[in-house]
């Protein structure tokens, strides 16, 4: 896959998820492939409403802190506010890299985006 970003940190994570047999990872390589202007953004709010408790959430882009969180999640992103961080911490949830959570390549995982 031709990468658009000119971050190689990024090329490397698309280049690394694309080349998997999995095709969920290919889908977040390409949602993390997409101009910057329309990159994904999730709020927790979208992300309490989709996902399940103790679910492994990947937002192939930013994620807000706009909104509540109750429930506890693994959640993997490229990027988080520290407003959306600290309050999925305290919901006992999990922040981590996308880079992390394919390493450990669970067998479900929910795309929101």
């Amino acid at each position: 896959m031709k990468t658009r970003n000119k971050n190689p940190a990024l090329q490397d994570l698309i280049n690394e998820l694309d080349g998997r047999k999995e095709p969920v990872w290919k889908a977040v390589a390409r949602g993390l492939n997409r101009p910057r202007r329309v990159r994904f953004e999730a709020d927790l709010t979208r992300i309490e409403r989709h996902a399940k408790p103790n679910e492994n959430v990947v937002v192939p882009g930013i994620v807000t802190g706009l909104g509540e969180i109750e429930k506890p999640f693994t959640v993997a992103a490229l990027r988080f506010t520290a407003q959306a961080k600290q309050k999925i911490e305290k919901a006992k949830g999990i922040c981590m890299s996308i880079k992390e959570i394919a390493d450990k390549n669970p067998k479900k995982v929910r795309i929101i985006g």
